[in-house]
């Protein structure tokens, strides 16, 4: 851990640091920093933190996004995969049915929230942990993480790329859904070898609000970022640079299953297919700076 000049953040004084803060603001209360009106953005975040790199290995960044698919309330040929609400039954720390038991015994039965038009959708919508789903009346449905069954998380992409798919560096959801719909046969083989299954629940959310992330907040597109919170603790500034995302100021407010270990980040890119096509394709080597609170 090495305590940083702000002179030696490339690019600091060249952030939009007023949206930066505007993320900070979402979570300000349960940092228990109070955000004054009318303060100046760069100063507060100088005033109220010291920049400290963490570790002196390159950062690793990918990103995640808000699913915005089509789908019903009721189920149909064309929509017959459901997202679930949670059980009742499932004790903290104690691992439920896995995703294959789930499926062969049809656990869920009656716990169906919203149907949706594929396999594929209805288990990304669980990765990404949120999902706006586009009913047929126009309205929408907002749905946000309500649990998960206490298994593993295993990657599917990882599982792909074993079986000589594609190499690892072209690995995208896209390609997933490519092979999913290729081989529609296999498809519940390939899910059944993640355990973990996630449950959602239904969000009265604004329109132009992000999900809910961990702190049970909103999360702002391009400056809200998942972390391990064992490493960076939630509510926490941090400075970020990669390629393709550029250096921006973010706020940790959200965690992942696969998100674990110094210099982890999972930046959130926004809602619907663009972004989904974004969060796919980032996953890159980096810095990150995490702002600590002054004593």
């Amino acid at each position: 851990m090495r305590r940083l000049p702000w002179t030696e953040i490339e690019g600091w004084e060249n952030d939009d640091h007023a949206a930066a803060l505007a993320a900070f603001r979402v979570t300000a209360d349960l940092f228990g920093i109070a955000v004054e009106d009318g303060a100046d953005p760069r100063d507060f975040f100088e005033a109220h933190f010291e920049p400290v790199e963490l570790c002196a290995s390159e950062a690793h960044f990918t990103g995640y996004y808000e699913p915005e698919v089509p789908g019903a309330l009721a189920p149909s040929d064309r929509f017959a995969h459901a997202l679930y609400a949670f059980p009742a039954g499932i004790e903290p720390e104690t691992p439920w049915f896995t995703r294959a038991e789930i499926v062969a015994g049809d656990k869920l039965a009656g716990l169906e929230l919203v149907y949706l038009e594929s396999a594929i959708e209805a288990f990304l919508a669980q990765v990404q942990g949120s999902i706006r789903v586009r009913l047929e009346d126009g309205t929408s449905l907002r749905l946000g993480f309500a649990g998960k069954n206490g298994h593993p998380y295993r990657s599917i992409g990882k599982e792909l790329v074993a079986r000589g798919v594609a190499p690892a560096a072209e690995m995208t959801p896209e390609v997933i859904r490519d092979w999913c719909a290729h081989h529609p046969e296999a498809v519940q083989d390939l899910l059944n070898t993640n355990p973990s299954f996630v449950f959602f629940r239904p969000l009265d959310l604004p329109e132009e609000a992000g999900p809910i992330g961990a702190m049970g907040r909103s999360v702002t597109p391009g400056r809200s970022l998942a972390v391990d919170p064992e490493i960076v603790p939630l509510g926490s500034p941090a400075w970020i640079a990669a390629p393709s995302i550029g250096a921006r100021l973010v706020v940790a407010q959200d965690i992942g299953s696969a998100i674990r270990g110094l210099g982890r980040g999972d930046l959130f890119l926004g809602s619907g297919p663009e972004a989904g096509r974004a969060a796919g394709a980032l996953n890159e080597r980096g810095r990150m700076i995490v702002l600590r609170r002054r004593p």
